[in-house]
């Protein structure tokens, strides 16, 4: 059966034209200005939306295996969907981490079992994923993961990272780092700012972040390994990342939404607003949207990370770090970005959440003739409020709980299967 979706404005080489899209046996078909529907075919009338690629996340916590009060592979792919998401690239901090073939397959069989969209797992850049000792065998896990990370933990060892880029880069696959110097971070948990001090917190200062990734870039100058720096928050990385763009070294990064719309004055006494990196100042914000502007930032990634009420529960100090965002990232950026503030239009928000992450790593899918049928359609109209007792993520944590939103989700179809449809 042919499933034809009528009328939207199709995102289409970089803008929106008005057109039908034909998806059949997994695939988008045709996309035209006009498409008479045939005896048999699923009409669905999508007049005044946008239709566009599935949203692609290239840094979201799954937490299966391990931690499956958290979250479990079927509940994070429910939230993907009903977030617009068509492809995650699930982190490794799981037990058991997949730093082997044994254990990575634990978590495949995970996927194949109960995903309802496209994951793509990172495999371990070390044993144990403890960003020190012995690194694992790329050879082997480089065929079945979308790249290597160690998130939620720096490679603390230069020389331990420089082999890691060498053994790495002749895989062909992207080094994903989280960049985080432990011996700079002396007890803090929020950003060293001014909500820090006002309020008797210890602060992380920004170069416990930005010192990896400058000793980073000049390794990836020498390795030629693809690098990425994951949920970039300082405006000193942005600067490194910027110089090291303008001098042709293969870097891309990332942000999240709660890094682009708050600062640490932000701050309330509450675990929902406790992350790694942290929030950081104004200064630091407007870097990021500058970042976003001119290239240096490529893609915007949310960092999902669940975890229980009770480790959450513990205010900014105690709290376990993590905030979830599957199922208000696009939203927050539509209505704050591009309707309100104005900052972003909607084709760059695309390219920045479904292009961009896509062509970086590799994933398949989206919404071009004869490619496999990942697509999102957007309500822009629709106003709503972000409620984390509405998720369907075991994850409640979110710093923008209760703020107004526009563009809802209406329906996403992952290779050419509707996996999320809006009641």
């Amino acid at each position: 059966m042919r499933c034809l979706l009528k009328g939207g404005r199709v995102y289409q080489g970089g803008s929106f034209v008005l057109a039908d899209v034909a998806v059949e046996k997994g695939v988008v078909s045709q996309i035209a200005p006009s498409i008479t529907p045939q005896f048999g075919d699923h009409v669905l009338d999508y007049s005044h939306c946008f239709i566009i690629p599935g949203l692609a996340d290239v840094h979201v916590h799954l937490r299966e295996p391990g931690f499956l009060y958290k979250e479990t592979v079927e509940t994070g792919t429910m939230a993907a969907a009903r977030g617009g998401y068509t492809a995650v690239c699930s982190m490794p901090n799981l037990n058991p981490a997949p730093d082997t073939m044994e254990h990575l397959n634990v978590q495949l069989d995970s996927i194949k079992k109960d995903a309802k969209i496209a994951v793509y797992p990172y495999g371990c850049i070390t044993l144990g994923q403890k960003g020190r000792g012995e690194l694992v065998d790329f050879d082997a896990l480089a065929p079945h993961v979308i790249g290597f990370s160690d998130d939620g933990r720096g490679v603390q060892e230069e020389s331990l990272m420089k082999e890691a880029m060498q053994r790495i880069a002749r895989t062909g696959k992207v080094l994903a780092a989280h960049c985080e110097d432990e011996s700079l971070l002396r007890g803090g948990y929020i950003h060293d700012g001014e909500y820090a001090r006002l309020h008797g917190h210890k602060g992380t200062c920004s170069e416990s972040e930005t010192a990896q990734v400058v000793r980073d870039l000049k390794m990836v100058k020498e390795t030629g390994v693809k690098y990425h720096v994951c949920h970039v928050s300082a405006k000193e990385t942005v600067w490194a990342i910027r110089r090291a763009k303008q001098e042709g070294i293969d870097v891309t990064c990332e942000t999240g939404p709660h890094y682009l719309l708050l600062t640490d004055m932000d701050l309330q006494e509450d675990g929902r607003f406790k992350m790694n990196p942290p929030l950081r100042g104004e200064e630091d914000r407007k870097a990021l949207l500058e970042g976003i502007l001119d290239g240096t930032i490529d893609m915007i990634a949310t960092d999902h990370a669940p975890h229980s009420a009770e480790e959450k529960g513990k205010g900014l100090s105690g709290s376990l770090m993590g905030v979830v965002g599957l199922e208000s990232a696009f939203q927050m950026m539509y209505t704050y970005l591009v309707l309100e503030k104005k900052v972003l239009t909607m084709e760059q928000l695309v390219h920045l959440m479904c292009i961009a992450p896509r062509e970086r790593f590799g994933i398949e899918g989206g919404l071009q003739i004869g490619q496999s049928a990942d697509i999102a359609v957007i309500d822009p109209e629709t106003e709503g409020t972000v409620d984390p007792d509405a998720f369907l993520s075991k994850g409640r944590a979110t710093p923008f709980a209760g703020m107004k939103t526009r563009g809802d989700i209406v329906m996403t179809m992952c290779r050419g299967e509707i996996v999320y449809q809006r009641a």
